[in-house]
C-alpha cells in the first residue's frame, strides 16, 4: 500500500431497509397479536486507521400496538417529511421506506469555486496519467503557494486519498520547499511528481518509466560512448563472427570497464547465443547483446516475509555516498507509507552522526544515534528496542566506512551483525553494500572483500551519472551474482531509482 490507504466507502442499502420495512408490514396484518419492536440504529464498524461513516435513519419508527382483533389492521400514519409513503396495491398494504442519512451532504456544482468546475472536468477528458494531471494542476501556476495547495488537494481528494492523508501529503511537501527554498514551479516540479508517484503507487506506471528511461540514457551517455561507439564501427567493419570479431568485441569490453573475469563469460556466453539462435548478421548482434544483459541483471526472488521492524544494515566505504543513499531510501520508504528510523550507526565520525540527523529532519525520518565513540553494536541493539516499542516499520543502520583493508572494521561489522541476530529474528533482514561507479575496478574489489567477510545481498551504485566507467555494472553481476536494486543517477531525492536491467540494456546500446 502507498502513502494514501485504500477508501472503502460504507453504504446502508435503502432496498434492504425498505424491503425489512415492508415484510414487517405485512407480518403485522397477517398476525394481528404481533408486536413490531422499532428498528436498531445499525452500528458500523470499520478498520483502523479510517473513520467509519455512519449511516442512521431521518427517524425511528414508532411501534404501533396490537390492535383488538378486528377484520382489517389499523396503521397510524407516519409523520412527514420523515418517512416516504408509496402507494400500493391494496392487498399488499402500504410500504415504509427509510433513507439512510449522510454524514456530509455532497455539494452542488453551483456550489464550488470555477475552477473546481473546470479543472474537475478537464481530469475526467484527460488521459489517466500522472503527467497529464500534473500538468492541469499546474496549469497558471508559476510559483508555490495557497493556489497550487488547493489544487494539489482536490486532485489527491479526487483519486480518493483521505483528507488527513492529502493533508499530510502537501504539509511535507510544503516544508520540503522551505528546506530547499524553492519557489519557482521548473525548480520542484519533477520532485513533486516524484512524490506524487511515489505516493500513489504510480512508479511502474509507462508515464513514469518513460520519464526514468530518459534520465537513465542520459546518465550512461559517457558509458555509451565508450561503448556504443566502438561496437558500432565493429559490426560495420564485420560481416561474420570471425575469430578477429569477438577478439575486438573483449577489447571493447575490458576498456570499458566489465573486467577480464566477466568479460571472457559475456563472450562465451554470446557465442552461445549466436549459435543456438542461427544468427549469422553481425547487424543484429545489438539485439541479441540486449537480451543477454537482460538475463545478466534478472533479479532473483526474494522472501519479503519478516517480523517488523524490517532491518536493513548499510554498509560500504567512506567516500561512496553512503549517507545521502540512506536518506534517499528512507525518503522512497516514507513516501511508499512506511514509517522508517534511520540510526547512526558511525559513531567514530561525529560528522557523519551529525550530517544524517539532518537527512532525518528533512525528510521526515526517525532518528536514534548516542554519544561519538559508543559501541555500534549497543547502539544497533537499543536502536531495535526503540524501533519495536514505537512501531517503526522500517530500520536503517548506518555502519563505519573506514578502508576495506582494515581488518578491524570487518570484525565490528560481524559483531553488529550477530548482536542484531539475537536481538531480532533473522535481522539483519538485508545488508546492502554502496559502491562508486566513478571508481571502476576498485568497486569490484570492494564487492568482493565485503562479500566475503560478512556477506552482501543487494548493491546500490552511486554517480552512474557521472562516469564512463557503467561497465563495472556488468562485472560485478556476473562475477559476484549479487543484485543491483538501485542506482544513483544525480544528488536530488529523485535520483535514486530502482534499477532495471532491460532499461539499462536498451539506455546502453540505443
Amino acid at each position: 500500500m502507498g502513502f494514501f490507504s485504500k477508501v472503502k466507502k460504507l453504504w446502508v442499502s435503502p432496498e434492504e431497509r425498505a424491503a425489512k420495512a415492508l415484510k414487517e408490514y405485512l407480518g403485522e396484518a397477517d398476525q394481528p397479536d404481533q408486536k413490531i419492536e422499532p428498528e436498531a440504529p445499525a452500528q458500523q464498524e470499520t478498520p483502523a486507521p479510517q473513520k467509519a461513516v455512519e449511516f442512521e435513519p431521518k427517524a425511528e419508527v414508532t411501534p404501533t400496538p396490537a390492535p383488538e382483533p378486528a377484520p382489517e389492521p389499523t396503521q397510524e400514519p407516519v409523520s412527514a417529511p420523515v418517512v416516504e409513503t408509496v402507494a400500493v396495491p391494496e392487498s399488499a398494504g402500504k410500504a415504509r421506506i427509510i433513507e439512510p442519512v449522510m454524514a456530509t451532504e455532497a455539494k452542488s456544482d453551483a456550489d464550488k469555486p470555477q475552477w473546481q468546475r473546470d479543472l474537475t472536468k478537464a481530469l475526467q477528458q484527460a488521459d489517466p496519467r500522472l503527467s497529464v494531471w500534473l500538468d492541469l494542476i499546474l496549469d497558471g501556476i508559476d510559483t508555490a503557494g495557497d493556489d497550487l495547495w488547493d489544487r494539489l488537494t482536490f486532485l489527491l481528494k479526487a483519486l480518493e486519498a483521505p483528507a488527513d492523508e492529502a493533508d499530510d501529503f502537501v504539509s511535507r511537501f510544503k516544508e520540503w520547499l522551505d528546506d530547499m527554498d524553492y519557489e519557482h514551479v521548473d525548480e520542484f516540479r519533477s520532485e513533486l511528481q516524484y512524490r506524487l508517484a511515489l505516493a500513489l503507487e504510480l512508479e511502474d506506471e509507462e508515464d513514469e518509466r518513460s520519464r526514468l528511461f530518459i534520465k537513465l540514457s542520459e546518465g550512461l551517455s559517457k558509458t555509451r560512448e565508450q561503448i556504443t561507439k566502438r561496437l558500432d564501427a565493429l559490426l560495420s567493419s564485420h560481416s561474420a563472427f570471425d575469430d578477429d570479431f569477438w577478439e575486438e568485441f573483449e577489447e571493447i569490453l575490458i576498456m570499458a570497464d566489465v573486467g577480464f573475469e566477466a568479460t571472457s563469460e559475456l563472450v562465451e556466453r554470446m557465442k552461445t547465443r549466436i549459435r543456438n539462435s542461427g544468427e549469422t548478421n553481425p547487424e543484429n548482434f545489438k539485439d541479441l547483446l540486449r537480451e543477454e544483459l537482460d538475463e545478466i541483471f534478472k533479479l532473483p526472488k526474494r522472501i519479503k516475509a519478516f517480523n517488523p521492524p524490517e532491518v536493513v544494515m548499510m554498509i560500504g566505504v567512506n567516500g561512496v555516498g553512503k549517507t545521502t543513499t540512506i536518506a534517499k531510501i528512507a525518503h522512497r520508504e516514507q513516501m511508499q507509507g512506511r514509517k522508517v528510523l534511520i540510526v547512526a550507526g558511525d559513531t567514530f565520525r561525529a560528522a557523519a552522526i551529525g550530517q544524517l540527523e539532518i537527512w532525518a529532519k528533512r525528510v521526515g525520518a526517525g532518528f536514534f544515534a548516542k554519544d561519538e565513540g559508543s559501541d555500534p553494536a549497543a547502539v544497533a541493539y537499543e536502536a531495535i528496542d526503540y524501533a519495536v516499542k514505537n512501531g517503526y516499520d522500517l530500520m536503517l543502520l548506518d555502519t563505519a566506512g573506514r578502508l576495506h583493508t582494515k581488518t578491524n572494521l570487518m570484525e565490528e561489522l560481524l559483531k553488529i551483525r550477530r548482536v542484531l541476530g539475537k536481538k531480532h529474528d533473522e535481522a539483519p533482514h538485508r545488508s546492502i553494500l554502496v559502491i562508486d561507479a566513478t571508481t571502476g575496478q576498485n568497486a569490484m574489489s570492494q564487492t568482493k572483500l565485503f562479500n566475503e567477510a560478512i556477506g552482501v545481498d543487494e548493491l546500490i551504485l552511486t554517480k552512474l551519472d557521472g562516469t564512463a566507467k557503467g561497465g563495472i555494472m556488468i562485472a560485478v553481476t556476473m562475477q559476484h551474482k549479487i543484485p543491483i536494486t538501485f542506482i544513483g543517477l544525480g544528488e536530488k531525492m529523485e535520483d535514486l531509482r530502482p534499477f532495471n536491467g532491460a532499461d539499462f540494456a536498451k539506455a546502453l546500446l540505443m
